[in-house]
Protein backbone atom coordinates (compact mmCIF):
# COMPACT_ATOMS: atom_id res chain seq x y z
CA UNK A 1 0.00 0.00 0.00
CA UNK A 2 1.61 3.48 -1.52
CA UNK A 3 1.54 6.25 1.55
CA UNK A 4 -0.96 9.12 1.33
CA UNK A 5 1.37 11.97 0.07
CA UNK A 6 2.24 15.28 2.39
CA UNK A 7 2.04 18.76 0.96
CA UNK A 8 5.33 20.57 1.04
CA UNK A 9 5.99 24.28 -0.68
CA UNK A 10 3.23 23.81 -3.29
CA UNK A 11 4.06 20.16 -3.74
CA UNK A 12 1.58 17.12 -2.97
CA UNK A 13 4.73 14.65 -2.82
CA UNK A 14 5.82 11.41 -0.60
CA UNK A 15 7.34 11.85 2.58
CA UNK A 16 11.06 11.53 2.42
CA UNK A 17 12.46 9.23 4.72
CA UNK A 18 9.67 8.68 6.66
CA UNK A 19 10.34 6.93 10.17
CA UNK A 20 7.46 4.72 10.22
CA UNK A 21 3.53 4.29 9.07
CA UNK A 22 0.06 4.50 10.67
CA UNK A 23 -3.65 3.85 9.92
CA UNK A 24 -6.73 5.27 11.16
CA UNK A 25 -9.35 3.41 13.18
CA UNK A 26 -12.93 3.38 12.30
CA UNK A 27 -14.40 3.68 16.11
CA UNK A 28 -17.42 2.64 15.15
CA UNK A 29 -16.35 -1.02 14.33
CA UNK A 30 -13.21 -0.56 15.56
CA UNK A 31 -11.91 -2.08 11.97
CA UNK A 32 -8.57 -0.10 10.21
CA UNK A 33 -9.73 2.43 7.28
CA UNK A 34 -7.58 1.53 4.05
CA UNK A 35 -5.64 4.16 3.50
CA UNK A 36 -1.64 4.20 5.15
CA UNK A 37 0.08 7.35 6.18
CA UNK A 38 3.47 8.39 6.94
CA UNK A 39 5.64 9.27 9.99
CA UNK A 40 7.45 12.40 8.59
CA UNK A 41 11.43 12.46 9.93
CA UNK A 42 13.45 15.59 9.80
CA UNK A 43 14.23 15.78 6.30
CA UNK A 44 10.45 16.82 5.91
CA UNK A 45 10.57 18.89 9.13
CA UNK A 46 13.46 21.12 7.07
CA UNK A 47 11.75 21.03 4.05
CA UNK A 48 8.89 22.94 5.30
CA UNK A 49 10.72 25.36 7.33
CA UNK A 50 12.56 26.35 4.33
CA UNK A 51 9.74 26.27 2.34
CA UNK A 52 7.65 28.42 4.90
CA UNK A 53 10.29 31.13 5.56
CA UNK A 54 9.85 32.10 1.96
CA UNK A 55 6.53 32.51 2.19
CA UNK A 56 7.04 34.64 5.51
CA UNK A 57 9.04 37.19 3.30
CA UNK A 58 6.44 37.23 0.62
CA UNK A 59 3.44 37.51 2.83
CA UNK A 60 5.25 40.89 4.25
CA UNK A 61 4.50 42.34 1.40
CA UNK A 62 0.92 41.44 0.28
CA UNK A 63 -2.29 43.64 0.14
CA UNK A 64 -3.99 42.31 3.63
CA UNK A 65 -6.82 41.89 1.56
CA UNK A 66 -5.17 38.66 -0.59
CA UNK A 67 -5.28 37.00 2.86
CA UNK A 68 -8.91 37.63 3.79
CA UNK A 69 -9.60 36.58 0.23
CA UNK A 70 -8.18 33.45 1.37
CA UNK A 71 -9.97 32.68 3.81
CA UNK A 72 -13.11 33.58 2.49
CA UNK A 73 -12.33 31.01 -0.94
CA UNK A 74 -11.40 28.38 1.60
CA UNK A 75 -14.79 28.30 3.52
CA UNK A 76 -16.97 28.71 -0.13
CA UNK A 77 -14.53 25.45 -0.71
CA UNK A 78 -15.62 23.86 2.44
CA UNK A 79 -19.26 24.04 2.37
CA UNK A 80 -18.92 22.86 -1.46
CA UNK A 81 -17.33 19.33 -0.23
CA UNK A 82 -19.56 19.32 2.95
CA UNK A 83 -20.78 15.80 2.36
CA UNK A 84 -17.05 14.27 1.21
CA UNK A 85 -15.51 16.05 4.49
CA UNK A 86 -18.69 15.12 7.23
CA UNK A 87 -18.52 11.57 5.57
CA UNK A 88 -14.96 11.19 6.30
CA UNK A 89 -15.03 12.88 10.02
CA UNK A 90 -17.66 10.73 10.77
CA UNK A 91 -16.03 7.58 9.87
CA UNK A 92 -12.77 8.56 11.66
CA UNK A 93 -13.86 9.78 14.66
CA UNK A 94 -17.90 8.11 15.02
CA UNK A 95 -18.94 11.61 15.86
CA UNK A 96 -22.54 12.03 14.87
CA UNK A 97 -23.25 13.08 11.08
CA UNK A 98 -26.14 15.51 12.19
CA UNK A 99 -26.04 17.87 13.84
CA UNK A 100 -22.80 17.36 15.57
CA UNK A 101 -20.54 17.64 12.28
CA UNK A 102 -22.66 18.83 9.21
CA UNK A 103 -25.26 21.50 11.46
CA UNK A 104 -22.96 22.70 14.12
CA UNK A 105 -19.19 21.97 13.16
CA UNK A 106 -18.89 22.29 9.65
CA UNK A 107 -20.35 25.81 10.03
CA UNK A 108 -18.82 26.64 12.85
CA UNK A 109 -15.63 26.11 10.95
CA UNK A 110 -16.72 28.32 8.28
CA UNK A 111 -18.20 31.05 10.11
CA UNK A 112 -14.32 31.24 12.12
CA UNK A 113 -12.49 31.33 8.54
CA UNK A 114 -14.80 34.47 7.45
CA UNK A 115 -14.64 36.14 10.67
CA UNK A 116 -10.56 35.85 10.26
CA UNK A 117 -11.30 37.33 6.62
CA UNK A 118 -12.92 40.36 8.26
CA UNK A 119 -10.04 41.07 11.15
CA UNK A 120 -7.49 40.43 8.51
CA UNK A 121 -8.67 43.30 5.68
CA UNK A 122 -9.80 45.44 8.67
CA UNK A 123 -6.48 45.37 10.93
CA UNK A 124 -8.22 46.79 14.54
CA UNK A 125 -6.86 43.68 15.94
CA UNK A 126 -3.14 45.08 15.48
CA UNK A 127 -3.65 47.12 18.08
CA UNK A 128 -1.90 50.22 16.21
CA UNK A 129 -1.12 52.97 18.56
CA UNK A 130 0.56 56.27 17.61
CA UNK A 131 1.90 59.06 20.37
CA UNK A 132 2.41 62.32 17.56
CA UNK A 133 3.96 64.05 20.73
CA UNK A 134 7.55 61.40 20.04
CA UNK A 135 6.84 60.21 17.00
CA UNK A 136 6.59 56.66 18.18
CA UNK A 137 4.31 54.60 16.79
CA UNK A 138 3.96 50.58 17.20
CA UNK A 139 1.90 47.75 16.25
CA UNK A 140 1.07 43.85 15.97
CA UNK A 141 2.87 42.64 12.92
CA UNK A 142 3.69 38.69 11.74
CA UNK A 143 5.68 36.64 13.83
CA UNK A 144 8.40 36.57 11.18
CA UNK A 145 8.24 32.62 11.47
CA UNK A 146 5.80 29.97 10.43
CA UNK A 147 3.00 28.88 13.17
CA UNK A 148 2.85 24.91 13.82
CA UNK A 149 -0.60 24.07 14.86
CA UNK A 150 -1.26 20.54 16.57
CA UNK A 151 -4.78 20.04 16.28
CA UNK A 152 -7.11 17.88 18.60
CA UNK A 153 -9.03 14.69 18.03
CA UNK A 154 -12.24 16.12 19.21
CA UNK A 155 -13.20 18.76 16.73
CA UNK A 156 -11.87 17.50 13.26
CA UNK A 157 -13.03 20.66 11.93
CA UNK A 158 -13.52 23.48 14.43
CA UNK A 159 -10.10 23.04 15.98
CA UNK A 160 -8.63 21.11 12.54
CA UNK A 161 -4.63 21.80 12.18
CA UNK A 162 -5.61 22.76 8.65
CA UNK A 163 -8.76 24.97 9.25
CA UNK A 164 -9.49 25.46 12.78
CA UNK A 165 -9.15 28.66 15.09
CA UNK A 166 -5.62 28.41 15.53
CA UNK A 167 -5.01 27.88 11.58
CA UNK A 168 -7.15 31.35 10.99
CA UNK A 169 -5.47 33.14 13.82
CA UNK A 170 -2.04 32.31 12.09
CA UNK A 171 -2.88 32.97 8.48
CA UNK A 172 -4.87 36.08 9.61
CA UNK A 173 -2.65 37.20 11.40
CA UNK A 174 -0.31 37.11 8.65
CA UNK A 175 2.04 34.18 9.42
CA UNK A 176 2.34 30.68 7.02
CA UNK A 177 1.22 27.79 8.57
CA UNK A 178 2.60 24.35 8.98
CA UNK A 179 -0.22 21.73 9.73
CA UNK A 180 0.64 18.53 11.81
CA UNK A 181 -2.68 16.58 11.70
CA UNK A 182 -4.04 14.45 14.00
CA UNK A 183 -3.61 11.40 13.66
CA UNK A 184 -7.41 10.51 14.59
CA UNK A 185 -8.74 11.79 11.70
CA UNK A 186 -5.94 11.84 8.96
CA UNK A 187 -7.46 11.87 5.57
CA UNK A 188 -10.22 14.50 6.82
CA UNK A 189 -7.24 16.77 7.42
CA UNK A 190 -5.85 16.03 3.91
CA UNK A 191 -9.62 16.67 2.73
CA UNK A 192 -9.08 20.11 4.40
CA UNK A 193 -5.79 20.51 3.19
CA UNK A 194 -6.27 20.15 -0.50
CA UNK A 195 -9.29 23.30 -0.10
CA UNK A 196 -7.22 25.47 1.73
CA UNK A 197 -4.45 24.64 -0.90
CA UNK A 198 -6.94 25.47 -4.44
CA UNK A 199 -8.05 28.47 -2.17
CA UNK A 200 -4.71 29.81 -1.57
CA UNK A 201 -3.74 29.56 -5.31
CA UNK A 202 -6.98 31.00 -6.44
CA UNK A 203 -5.89 33.82 -4.11
CA UNK A 204 -2.15 34.27 -5.43
CA UNK A 205 -0.92 33.85 -1.79
CA UNK A 206 2.77 31.87 -1.80
CA UNK A 207 2.66 28.48 -2.29
CA UNK A 208 4.22 27.42 1.29
CA UNK A 209 1.71 29.57 3.15
CA UNK A 210 -0.33 26.29 4.08
CA UNK A 211 1.56 23.59 4.59
CA UNK A 212 0.81 19.43 6.24
CA UNK A 213 2.33 16.46 7.12
CA UNK A 214 0.66 13.51 9.08
CA UNK A 215 2.70 12.74 12.46
CA UNK A 216 6.18 12.95 13.68
CA UNK A 217 7.76 10.68 16.00
CA UNK A 218 8.14 12.28 19.94
CA UNK A 219 11.58 13.56 19.57
CA UNK A 220 10.95 14.99 16.20
CA UNK A 221 7.81 16.76 17.35
CA UNK A 222 9.69 18.25 20.20
CA UNK A 223 12.87 19.64 17.11
CA UNK A 224 9.89 20.99 15.56
CA UNK A 225 8.47 23.43 17.87
CA UNK A 226 11.70 24.40 19.22
CA UNK A 227 13.13 24.82 15.44
CA UNK A 228 15.42 28.37 15.07
CA UNK A 229 13.42 29.10 11.95
CA UNK A 230 9.89 28.58 13.60
CA UNK A 231 7.32 31.38 14.95
CA UNK A 232 5.23 30.00 17.31
CA UNK A 233 3.13 26.82 18.33
CA UNK A 234 -0.78 26.01 19.02
CA UNK A 235 -1.38 22.88 20.28
CA UNK A 236 -4.53 21.55 21.69
CA UNK A 237 -4.20 18.54 23.32
CA UNK A 238 -3.30 16.19 26.57
CA UNK A 239 -1.11 17.81 29.14
CA UNK A 240 1.36 15.03 29.13
CA UNK A 241 2.24 16.12 25.55
CA UNK A 242 1.78 19.60 26.29
CA UNK A 243 4.26 20.01 28.78
CA UNK A 244 6.72 18.07 26.81
CA UNK A 245 6.22 20.27 23.72
CA UNK A 246 6.34 23.53 26.17
CA UNK A 247 10.01 22.40 27.65
CA UNK A 248 11.31 22.22 24.17
CA UNK A 249 9.68 25.37 22.94
CA UNK A 250 10.54 27.55 26.64
CA UNK A 251 14.23 26.16 26.13
CA UNK A 252 14.36 27.07 22.51
CA UNK A 253 12.52 30.53 23.81
CA UNK A 254 9.96 29.85 20.82
CA UNK A 255 6.05 31.19 22.50
CA UNK A 256 3.89 28.11 22.22
CA UNK A 257 0.43 28.48 23.13
CA UNK A 258 -1.11 25.28 24.75
CA UNK A 259 -4.75 23.91 25.82
CA UNK A 260 -3.96 21.11 27.55
CA UNK A 261 -6.14 19.79 30.49
CA UNK A 262 -9.59 20.99 32.57
CA UNK A 263 -12.21 19.85 35.08
CA UNK A 264 -14.58 22.77 34.57
CA UNK A 265 -15.60 22.53 38.05
CA UNK A 266 -19.87 23.23 38.65
CA UNK A 267 -21.22 24.36 41.87
CA UNK A 268 -24.75 24.14 42.32
CA UNK A 269 -26.01 26.17 45.63
CA UNK A 270 -28.46 25.07 48.26
CA UNK A 271 -30.98 27.75 46.85
CA UNK A 272 -30.91 26.15 43.27
CA UNK A 273 -31.54 22.83 44.66
CA UNK A 274 -34.72 23.72 46.44
CA UNK A 275 -35.63 25.42 43.59
CA UNK A 276 -34.83 23.25 40.21
CA UNK A 277 -32.95 20.01 41.45
CA UNK A 278 -35.00 17.91 38.36
CA UNK A 279 -33.82 20.70 35.67
CA UNK A 280 -30.09 20.96 36.63
CA UNK A 281 -30.25 17.20 36.71
CA UNK A 282 -30.89 17.32 33.53
CA UNK A 283 -28.93 20.08 32.08
CA UNK A 284 -25.67 18.07 33.73
CA UNK A 285 -26.11 14.75 32.13
CA UNK A 286 -26.53 15.81 29.14
CA UNK A 287 -23.35 18.29 29.02
CA UNK A 288 -21.26 15.52 30.47
CA UNK A 289 -22.25 12.94 28.07
CA UNK A 290 -22.29 15.15 24.99
CA UNK A 291 -19.70 14.13 22.26
CA UNK A 292 -19.77 10.86 24.73
CA UNK A 293 -17.93 13.82 27.40
CA UNK A 294 -15.43 14.46 24.25
CA UNK A 295 -14.66 18.20 25.24
CA UNK A 296 -12.40 20.33 26.85
CA UNK A 297 -15.02 21.94 28.41
CA UNK A 298 -16.96 18.71 29.76
CA UNK A 299 -18.15 19.39 33.25
CA UNK A 300 -15.64 16.92 35.23
CA UNK A 301 -16.30 17.88 38.83
CA UNK A 302 -19.26 19.02 40.62
CA UNK A 303 -19.34 20.65 43.98
CA UNK A 304 -22.14 20.74 46.62
CA UNK A 305 -22.44 21.30 50.06
CA UNK A 306 -23.34 18.46 51.32
CA UNK A 307 -26.80 17.44 52.87
CA UNK A 308 -30.38 15.66 52.16
CA UNK A 309 -31.02 17.39 49.25
CA UNK A 310 -27.48 17.40 47.65
CA UNK A 311 -27.64 13.21 47.89
CA UNK A 312 -31.13 13.65 46.36
CA UNK A 313 -29.46 15.46 43.40
CA UNK A 314 -26.90 12.60 43.44
CA UNK A 315 -29.28 10.34 43.24
CA UNK A 316 -31.26 11.89 40.44
CA UNK A 317 -27.90 12.28 38.19
CA UNK A 318 -26.97 8.80 38.89
CA UNK A 319 -30.62 7.53 37.19
CA UNK A 320 -29.95 9.63 34.32
CA UNK A 321 -26.19 8.53 33.99
CA UNK A 322 -27.11 4.52 34.49
CA UNK A 323 -30.43 5.03 31.77
CA UNK A 324 -28.32 6.67 29.47
CA UNK A 325 -27.27 5.07 26.38
CA UNK A 326 -23.17 4.52 26.01
CA UNK A 327 -21.92 6.58 22.87
CA UNK A 328 -18.52 5.41 20.27
CA UNK A 329 -15.63 7.00 21.58
CA UNK A 330 -13.17 8.67 19.36
CA UNK A 331 -10.04 5.91 19.35
CA UNK A 332 -8.89 2.64 20.69
CA UNK A 333 -6.75 3.77 23.42
CA UNK A 334 -9.87 6.41 25.19
CA UNK A 335 -11.42 3.42 27.10
CA UNK A 336 -7.93 2.27 28.90
CA UNK A 337 -7.10 5.94 29.46
CA UNK A 338 -10.59 6.71 31.21
CA UNK A 339 -9.97 3.41 33.38
CA UNK A 340 -6.32 4.67 34.07
CA UNK A 341 -8.16 8.28 35.27
CA UNK A 342 -11.04 6.29 37.53
CA UNK A 343 -8.42 4.40 39.13
CA UNK A 344 -6.38 7.55 40.12
CA UNK A 345 -9.41 8.87 41.68
CA UNK A 346 -10.81 5.93 43.48
CA UNK A 347 -7.21 5.57 44.99
CA UNK A 348 -7.84 9.06 46.45
CA UNK A 349 -10.21 8.37 48.18
CA UNK A 350 -13.28 8.28 45.63
CA UNK A 351 -15.95 6.04 45.19
CA UNK A 352 -18.02 4.67 42.19
CA UNK A 353 -21.35 5.51 42.20
CA UNK A 354 -22.71 4.23 38.92
CA UNK A 355 -20.47 2.96 35.71
CA UNK A 356 -16.76 2.61 36.22
CA UNK A 357 -16.09 0.42 33.08
CA UNK A 358 -15.28 0.01 29.63
CA UNK A 359 -19.08 -1.27 27.62
CA UNK A 360 -19.26 -3.99 25.91
CA UNK A 361 -20.48 -2.69 22.41
CA UNK A 362 -19.10 -2.85 18.94
CA UNK A 363 -17.64 0.24 18.99
CA UNK A 364 -14.61 1.92 21.38
CA UNK A 365 -17.20 2.89 24.70
CA UNK A 366 -17.25 3.36 28.19
CA UNK A 367 -20.22 3.45 30.60
CA UNK A 368 -21.75 6.93 31.54
CA UNK A 369 -19.69 7.44 35.11
CA UNK A 370 -20.47 9.20 38.42
CA UNK A 371 -18.14 9.22 41.61
CA UNK A 372 -18.20 11.23 44.83
CA UNK A 373 -15.88 12.41 47.20
CA UNK A 374 -15.93 13.78 50.47
CA UNK A 375 -14.66 17.53 51.03
CA UNK A 376 -11.91 16.62 53.37
CA UNK A 377 -10.45 13.75 51.16
CA UNK A 378 -10.50 16.41 48.13
CA UNK A 379 -8.27 19.20 50.10
CA UNK A 380 -6.23 16.78 51.72
CA UNK A 381 -5.31 15.00 48.04
CA UNK A 382 -6.52 17.74 45.30
CA UNK A 383 -4.22 17.14 42.75
CA UNK A 384 -5.25 13.51 42.30
CA UNK A 385 -9.00 14.17 42.20
CA UNK A 386 -8.65 16.82 39.78
CA UNK A 387 -7.25 14.05 37.20
CA UNK A 388 -8.92 14.30 33.97
CA UNK A 389 -11.39 11.27 32.36
CA UNK A 390 -11.57 12.27 28.97
CA UNK A 391 -15.22 10.97 28.68
CA UNK A 392 -18.62 10.49 30.08
CA UNK A 393 -17.35 10.80 33.49
CA UNK A 394 -17.33 13.37 36.30
CA UNK A 395 -16.74 13.82 39.83
CA UNK A 396 -19.24 14.66 42.89
CA UNK A 397 -17.33 16.67 45.80
CA UNK A 398 -19.69 17.58 48.72
CA UNK A 399 -18.00 19.83 50.86
CA UNK A 400 -19.05 19.38 54.56
CA UNK A 401 -20.66 23.14 55.00
CA UNK A 402 -19.53 26.49 53.46
CA UNK A 403 -16.48 27.73 54.83
CA UNK A 404 -15.43 23.75 53.30
CA UNK A 405 -17.12 25.24 49.78
CA UNK A 406 -14.40 28.01 49.86
CA UNK A 407 -11.62 25.64 50.62
CA UNK A 408 -12.63 23.53 47.89
CA UNK A 409 -11.98 26.30 45.64
CA UNK A 410 -8.67 27.20 47.16
CA UNK A 411 -7.27 23.80 46.14
CA UNK A 412 -8.58 23.98 42.35
CA UNK A 413 -5.84 23.78 39.57
CA UNK A 414 -6.15 26.56 36.72
CA UNK A 415 -9.73 25.16 34.15
CA UNK A 416 -11.10 27.01 31.43
CA UNK A 417 -14.34 27.38 32.30
CA UNK A 418 -16.71 27.57 36.41
CA UNK A 419 -20.15 27.62 36.87
CA UNK A 420 -22.30 28.60 39.46
CA UNK A 421 -25.87 27.55 39.79
CA UNK A 422 -27.56 29.82 42.20
CA UNK A 423 -31.64 30.32 42.86
CA UNK A 424 -33.62 32.89 41.48
CA UNK A 425 -34.95 34.67 44.68
CA UNK A 426 -31.81 35.51 46.03
CA UNK A 427 -31.62 33.23 48.83
CA UNK A 428 -27.83 32.07 47.37
CA UNK A 429 -26.63 35.70 46.69
CA UNK A 430 -24.20 35.70 50.11
CA UNK A 431 -22.98 32.05 49.41
CA UNK A 432 -22.54 33.62 45.88
CA UNK A 433 -20.44 36.25 46.96
CA UNK A 434 -18.51 34.45 48.79
CA UNK A 435 -17.72 31.87 45.88
CA UNK A 436 -17.43 33.91 43.20
CA UNK A 437 -14.38 35.96 43.68
CA UNK A 438 -12.37 32.48 44.44
CA UNK A 439 -13.64 31.21 41.40
CA UNK A 440 -12.83 34.04 38.93
CA UNK A 441 -8.97 33.64 39.44
CA UNK A 442 -8.94 30.29 38.93
CA UNK A 443 -11.04 29.84 35.44
CA UNK A 444 -10.64 31.60 31.77
CA UNK A 445 -14.74 31.18 31.54
CA UNK A 446 -16.93 31.71 34.22
CA UNK A 447 -20.69 30.77 33.87
CA UNK A 448 -23.66 31.31 35.84
CA UNK A 449 -27.02 28.96 35.57
CA UNK A 450 -25.21 27.57 32.23
CA UNK A 451 -23.40 24.38 31.60
CA UNK A 452 -19.90 25.13 29.96
CA UNK A 453 -19.85 22.96 27.06
CA UNK A 454 -21.02 25.50 24.07
CA UNK A 455 -18.19 27.59 23.50
CA UNK A 456 -19.54 30.24 21.21
CA UNK A 457 -17.14 32.18 18.63
CA UNK A 458 -17.30 35.38 19.92
CA UNK A 459 -15.52 38.64 19.91
CA UNK A 460 -15.64 38.56 23.99
CA UNK A 461 -15.16 34.77 24.31
CA UNK A 462 -12.07 33.43 26.65
CA UNK A 463 -11.29 29.75 25.60
CA UNK A 464 -8.14 29.80 28.08
CA UNK A 465 -7.32 30.02 31.43
CA UNK A 466 -4.63 29.61 33.84
CA UNK A 467 -2.38 26.35 34.11
CA UNK A 468 -2.75 23.57 33.70
CA UNK A 469 -5.89 24.64 31.42
CA UNK A 470 -3.65 26.13 29.31
CA UNK A 471 -0.01 27.36 29.20
CA UNK A 472 -0.70 31.10 29.41
CA UNK A 473 -3.63 32.79 31.27
CA UNK A 474 -3.42 35.58 28.92
CA UNK A 475 -4.56 34.54 25.81
CA UNK A 476 -7.63 32.89 24.22
CA UNK A 477 -7.57 30.37 21.68
CA UNK A 478 -11.48 30.88 20.39
CA UNK A 479 -12.96 34.57 20.10
CA UNK A 480 -11.42 37.02 17.04
CA UNK A 481 -9.85 39.14 16.81
CA UNK A 482 -8.15 38.49 20.54
CA UNK A 483 -7.30 34.86 19.11
CA UNK A 484 -4.76 36.34 16.94
CA UNK A 485 -2.54 38.35 19.28
CA UNK A 486 -0.72 35.04 20.37
CA UNK A 487 0.48 34.75 16.51
CA UNK A 488 1.78 38.87 16.32
CA UNK A 489 4.95 40.46 17.40
CA UNK A 490 4.82 43.96 18.60
CA UNK A 491 6.84 46.30 16.41
CA UNK A 492 7.77 49.78 17.62
CA UNK A 493 8.64 52.51 14.98
CA UNK A 494 10.88 55.64 16.21
CA UNK A 495 11.04 58.66 14.16
CA UNK A 496 10.56 56.50 11.03
CA UNK A 497 9.92 58.40 7.96
CA UNK A 498 6.58 58.93 6.83
CA UNK A 499 6.65 56.68 3.67
CA UNK A 500 8.82 53.96 5.08
CA UNK A 501 6.17 53.49 7.72
CA UNK A 502 3.33 50.42 7.72
CA UNK A 503 0.64 51.41 6.01
CA UNK A 504 -1.13 50.71 9.37
CA UNK A 505 0.86 53.31 10.67
CA UNK A 506 1.24 56.47 8.46
CA UNK A 507 -0.91 59.66 9.36
CA UNK A 508 -4.02 58.37 6.86
CA UNK A 509 -6.23 55.80 7.70
CA UNK A 510 -5.53 52.86 5.44
CA UNK A 511 -9.19 51.52 5.47
CA UNK A 512 -11.19 54.56 7.24
CA UNK A 513 -12.83 52.22 9.51
CA UNK A 514 -9.46 51.01 11.28
CA UNK A 515 -9.39 51.27 15.12
CA UNK A 516 -6.69 52.90 15.63
CA UNK A 517 -4.98 54.28 19.48
CA UNK A 518 -3.96 57.89 18.48
CA UNK A 519 -2.75 60.04 21.48
CA UNK A 520 -4.68 58.15 24.01
CA UNK A 521 -8.15 58.19 22.07
CA UNK A 522 -9.66 55.45 20.30
CA UNK A 523 -10.57 56.73 16.60
CA UNK A 524 -11.23 55.54 13.43
CA UNK A 525 -9.83 59.06 12.31
CA UNK A 526 -6.83 60.47 10.51
CA UNK A 527 -4.23 62.63 11.83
Amino acid sequence: MSLEPILIDGDWRPSTNPTDSFVAINPTTKEEIPNEYPVSGLDDVEDAMTAAQQAVNELRSLPREKIAEFLEKFADNIESCATELVDWAYAESALPKEPRLGSIELPRTTNQLRQGAAAARDCSWSLATIDTKTNIRSMYRPLGGPIAVFGPNNFPFAFNSSAGGDFVAAIAAGNPVIAKANTGHPMTTKLLTELAFDALQQSELPKATVQMIYRLNPDDGLKLVSHPRLGATGFTGSKYAGLQLKAAADKAGKPIYLEMSSVNPIFVLPGALSERSEEIADEFFTSCTMGVGQFCTNPGMLVLVDGPKSEQFLDQCRQRFSAGSNGVLLGRSAPDSISESIETLTAAGAEIVTGGLAADAPGYSFDNTLLRVTGNDFINNPEALQTEAFGPVSLFVFAKDNAQLATVIDSLEGNLTGCIYSDSEGSDDALYDQVAPLLRDRVGRLLNDKMPTGVAVSPAMNHGGPYPATGHPGFTAVGIPASLLRFGALHSYDNVRPHRLPVELQDKNPAGHMWRLIDGMWTQADI
